[in-house]
This record gives structure tokens, sequence and C-alpha cells, in this order.
């Protein structure tokens, strides 16, 4: 064996497509080249140990911004008990501004970009010379119908046991300074003939859940209505044993065709995961966001009350122009319009993005250490911050994870951002946690501060115990076991989690 491809995964269930499709277009050396992946936590001693028992001339590691610090104690440990071997990296963190990252300095070279052609071209030069003289190489960015696709590389195991992601397109043709893809110049699709034909080939191998990972997946109708016809046949023709679905949409482009295809899912098989990110019309011109907010709204509320669709829908918090006030009204409206999940984040420095330009005149902070997030603005303090990111993990908790489906609207009553801020101060006062804690204790937490807002005691346990051991618990464990053909781990939990927003 010469060549090895790692990263550390946030999670087993994790599968890493940027790794596969580096193995998938390896040419000639592919029979020479294995993948190994890691989970962050790991041992750096124990990740070492296991790379070299493979004897390896080059190992390739895919360093995101979940992974680079741990990530850059493997590669510290690996060039100090075995310098011979060649360290090559890749990934978004490492491809901006790299002259500033100790990961860069430790390796032997850096491939910024898309690496499908550049990696394999740059072990060529390692084994075979020339040796390389430049130690950063950008990637170049070949038509995507001469790039080899991936998906043959998915193992049974992970087929039985984790996430497919997939991708019918790359790139992303909106601007928004907050993310890696406004660098992109816009979105190419694969041929999607040739992609269906691989999807139809993980499907016949029991593949049930596919993570799409497209950042625009409705913006090309045409396009869209064919993949999404392609998951309907499949639903049609083993209707006991469904495929789920996940995308990540546009919210103010549902034209008609494309709502007639979402309303003949049915439920449990199709997530849209929803950028708003902004309510506020100035912050979103401020961050160049193109977004019609009422068309959005619209978009929305039809998705909750016409289809059985999931919604999983996308806010930040810490945006430049954006006070805490905003984004109250922004969350108020959001929460009015009835989406199963909003993602509460706080903004990000992704390295590479726009948004540093608006450093000096927002005043914006941000952690040096990853994940980056913002600290601290000219409009929310950092107090005020760290109350919104302890807001974002109990939302999480008590929202989210709808365990709480008939408690949550009284909880939230007619002010939902104000009213559960509130609860956010109270608990964290009461626990100084905001992770570990148990389900139990949870639930006896928000009985307590039901009482405190003045509701009988009795009413007030009646009223979670509905949510927690009573009626959406018992249908939650029915809708488990009308699922339970499904052969994916990965698919039996994130169902689960829906399954008791649709009976809450």
């Amino acid at each position: 064996m010469t060549i090895l491809l790692s990263t550390l995964n946030a999670r087993y269930t994790h599968a890493s497509l940027g790794l596969r499709y580096l193995l998938a277009n390896m040419g000639e050396l592919r029979s020479r080249t294995i993948l190994q992946e890691f989970v962050i936590g790991a041992r750096a001693s124990d990740i070492v140990e296991r790379l070299l028992a493979h004897k390896p001339r080059i190992v390739g590691f895919g360093v995101y911004i979940w992974n680079v610090e741990e990530t850059t104690r493997v590669v510290a440990l690996l060039k100090r008990v075995a310098p011979e071997v060649v360290v090559v990296l890749g990934g978004p963190e490492v491809s901006y501004e790299p002259e500033q990252q100790e990961i860069v300095k430790l390796a032997d070279y850096l491939v910024t970009g898309w690496g499908d052609v550049t990696f394999p071209a740059l072990c060529r030069q390692i084994l075979h010379g020339p040796k390389p003289l430049m130690k950063i190489h950008a990637g170049v960015q070949r038509p995507l119908d001469d790039v080899t696709m991936p998906y043959d590389l998915y193992t049974d195991e992970d087929i039985a046991h984790r996430t497919l992601y997939v991708e019918a397109s790359r790139g992303c043709p909106f601007k928004c300074e907050f993310c890696l893809s406004s660098l992109d110049k816009t979105a190419w699709p694969f041929d999607i003939d040739a992609f269906l034909a691989q999807m139809d080939a993980l499907h016949a191998r029991g593949a049930r859940l596919f993570k799409f990972v497209d950042r625009t997946f409705n913006l090309n109708v045409k396009v869209s209505l064919k993949i999404m016809q392609f998951f309907l046949d499949k639903l049609a023709a083993h209707p006991d044993d469904p495929v789920y679905a996940h995308f990540e949409v546009v919210p103010d482009h549902l034209p008609e065709a494309l709502r007639e295809s979402i309303l003949k899912f049915p439920p449990g098989t199709l997530q849209f995961e929803v950028g708003i990110q902004s309510f506020n019309p100035e912050v979103q011109t401020l961050v160049s966001r193109r977004q019609n907010n009422e068309k959005a709204a619209e978009n929305i509320r039809w998705l909750c009350e016409h289809t059985h669709a999931h919604l999983h829908v996308d806010l930040i918090a810490g945006l430049p122009g954006e006070d805490v006030e905003s984004f109250a009204r922004g969350f108020d409206r959001l929460v009015a319009l009835g989406p199963h999940e909003i993602q509460f984040g706080i903004l990000k420095r992704l390295r590479g993005t726009p948004i540093i330009r608006h450093t000096e005149e927002y005043k914006l902070v941000f952690d040096p250490y990853p994940p980056y997030s913002i600290l601290a603005t000219d409009r929310i303090d950092f107090a005020e911050m760290q109350q919104l990111v302890r807001f974002a993990r109990y939302w999480d908790l008590v929202a989210n994870s709808g365990r709480f489906g008939n408690t949550l609207p009284v909880l939230l009553g007619a002010s939902p951002f104000a009213n559960f801020m509130r609860l956010s101060n109270w608990l964290y006062k009461t626990t100084d946690a905001t992770n570990r804690i148990a389900l139990e204790k949870l639930a006896t937490l928000v009985t307590q501060w039901l009482v405190l807002q003045g509701m009988d005691s009795t009413a007030a346990r009646e009223l979670v115990r509905s949510d927690y051991a009573g009626q959406a618990g018992a249908r939650k464990a029915e809708v488990k076991e009308e699922r339970k053909a499904a052969p994916q781990e990965a698919l039996s939990s994130l169902t689960r989690r829906q399954a008791r927003h649709m009976v809450a």
C-alpha cells in the first residue's frame, strides 16, 4: 500500500464524500490507495499507530473546521515518529489563509480547492518524479463529466450504518458573504442520468437515506423534478421499505411544478433544509444575500401546512448590522410559520469568506480558535452573545428535539423569543450547564418553570407528561415499530426525531 486517505469525521455516522471522490479519481494509483476514517475524540497516538500499520508513503488528510485542531496534533505526531511519510493536506479549512496555519507548516504539501484531479497528479509526482517544487498546489477544476463519481465506494457497512452524502451539482450562484460557497462562480451540474444511475445502484444495494449536499437543489427545476421522481418511483415500488431524501433548498423559489411533486411524498420520506439566515432586508443587503422575504415566508408556510416534508429552517445570530431586537423579530416571524425545527446558528468566520470586510466597521470579534464563532459585534456585546449561544443549545434540547411538542406552545406564548430567552436564562442559572442534561431532569425543569410562571402544578405535570411519557411517547414507539424494516441505523435515528415532530 502506497497512499492512505484519512480524515476525522464529527461522528461515525458521517461518511466522507470528499475522500471517496479522491479515491475514485486516483486512476492507476487507485489499487495502491486505501481510505481510513476516524472520529474526533480518538487519541492522536492511536490514529497514528493505525495509519502507520499500513506502511504508507503518502498520507492525505481532509481538513475541516470541526477537525483541524485534532488533525494538527495527528500530523505533528506523525511527522515526529515517521518523518519520511509525505503528508498532503486538503479541504476547505486549509484552502484559504494557509500561511497562518500550524498544520500547513507541519505538512509537506497542500492542495487547495478541488482535489479530484490535482491530488492524484501530485501523488504521481511524489512517487515517480520530478519532485514537486511548490508546497501549495491550486486545485484544477475540470468539467464534472471528467470527474468519476464515487458512490460505488460506499461499503455495505456504510450503507447499513451511516449517512450517505451525495451531490447532483457543485457550487452556488449566490454570494452570501458568511458562506464559503460565495467564492463559487456558479453551480455546476453532474450529468443527471449518470448520477441517477449511481443512485439506483446504491438503492439496489440497500441504501435508503440519501443526504444531498447541493447548495441550491431547487434552482434548476427540471433537474429537481427528475431527482424527486426517482425517489417517488422507489417509494411506489417499495412502499414497505421507504427511502428518505434530504435536500437544501432556496426558500423563495418553489414553482408550481415542484410543489406538485412535493405533495406526492408520504410522511417520513422527505426533509428540506431551508436557509433564511435573517429576515432583516438591510442585513441581507449588507452580506450580499438576495432573498424575497415575503415569498420565502409564503413557501415555508405552504410546506408546513400542505405537505409531509420535514422542515429544518436556519437562522444566524451575530450577522453584521443585526441587533438582538432585529433577530428576535425574525425568530418570532419564523416560529409563526411553523417549521418543525429552527436551527439557531451563531455566525462563524469561515476562512476565505468575505464577511471579514465588515470587521472594522461593525466591530466583529471572532474567537481565534475553531469554529471561529462570533463573540461580539457593535450591536451585540459579549454577554448578550453568550446568552444567544445558550438559547441555541436549549432550543435544540427543548424545541428541535420534538420531545416537548405539546408543551412548547405554552412555553413560547405570544412572544416566542422573549419567553424562551427567559426560560433559557433560568435554565442556565439553575443548572449551570447547557449539555449533559438528562431528559428526565429536563422534563422536571420545564415543569418547574411552568409552575413559576403561574401554571397549576398538577396541570404543568400533566402537560409535560403528555410529551415526556404519555401520548407523544406512545406514538413515538408506534412510529418506530412501523419503520423497523429500514436497514440503516442513521435512518432509524433520524426518523425517530422527526416522528416526534409529526405527532406533537
